[in-house]
């Protein structure tokens, strides 16, 4: 580990069954079980297989328009460029993505966790799913969960809770208006640290900014293919992240751009 890497449960590598907690600068005598690599909540029915490189690779070279892309830290929050695949599935009951770097290359993921049975009937059989809690865990290429993002009930604002694997708090994502190009601000404490601006719905654009209002990052939506478009809602899209962020900025950009398919996409019902 170096004193960049995120503080979260990583492997123990005195002993492969386990996980040990980085606190940011060291290792920590904290251990838990690690979690079975496919433990997220598969639903049937899936469309696609192993992802293909080449495919990622092409959405990286569209969304930055052929730009060469420098070289990152080779994790979720040292890459200059994020490619987020969610995971066709013709019946959709629980949300699942893959991130990827430019060269196609995984990074981690992010899974929707503490659904129910009767939570995914009720999300197959009508749209009220939408407005109950929502949980995800940002989980990095060795499974291991780095963020943890909750998105409490809603009736007509939504807002996320973004805390540590460890569930110490980082801050919150809170939309800001209902009508014209949705806001939403990232809140550490009462200070204002950001933000996330619709640009263009339809074709799905956002700039990421600082307390300043200088964009730090854009997400821009890209093709799936015609097997997601034709039978899914399942979304693709690229995140550019412009220079390496401080924390807690940082973790507020990932969280919100790995999550941004609940926060703006999903939730227009």
């Amino acid at each position: 580990m170096t004193s960049s890497s995120q503080p979260g449960w990583y492997a123990d590598r005195a002993d492969p069954t386990a996980q040990r907690w980085w606190d940011g600068s060291a290792w920590t005598e904290r251990t838990r079980p690690a979690p079975r690599p496919h433990d997220a909540e598969r639903i049937e029915l899936d469309l696609e297989g192993t992802p293909d490189p080449d495919r990622i690779r092409a959405q990286a070279a569209r969304a930055t328009k052929g730009q060469a892309v420098r070289g990152g830290g080779g994790t979720l929050f040292t890459e200059p460029v994020l490619v987020v695949n969610q995971r066709a599935k013709l019946f959709e009951v629980a949300n699942e993505f893959g991130v990827f770097d430019a060269n196609g290359d995984r990074l981690g993921g992010v899974v929707q966790v503490g659904q129910s049975g009767l939570r995914k009937v009720l999300r197959l059989l009508s749209s009220y799913d939408q407005y109950l809690t929502h949980r995800f865990e940002v989980r990095d290429a060795n499974h291991s969960t780095v963020l943890k993002v909750t998105r409490p009930r809603k009736i007509f604002k939504s807002r996320f809770l973004v805390t540590r694997a460890d569930d110490s708090p980082i801050g919150e994502i809170v939309q800001e208006n209902m009508i014209g190009k949705i806001r939403f601000a990232f809140l550490v404490g009462a200070r204002k640290v950001g933000g996330i601006h619709a640009e263009n719905w339809r074709a799905w654009n956002f700039s990421i900014r600082d307390e300043s209002g200088e964009e730090v990052a854009r997400v821009t939506k890209t093709f799936g293919g015609f097997v997601k478009a034709a039978f899914t809602t399942a979304d693709n899209y690229v995140v550019q992240i412009h220079r390496q962020l401080p924390d807690p900025l940082a973790s507020m950009v990932v969280a919100a751009a790995l999550t941004i398919d609940t926060a703006l996409k999903q939730d227009s019902d």
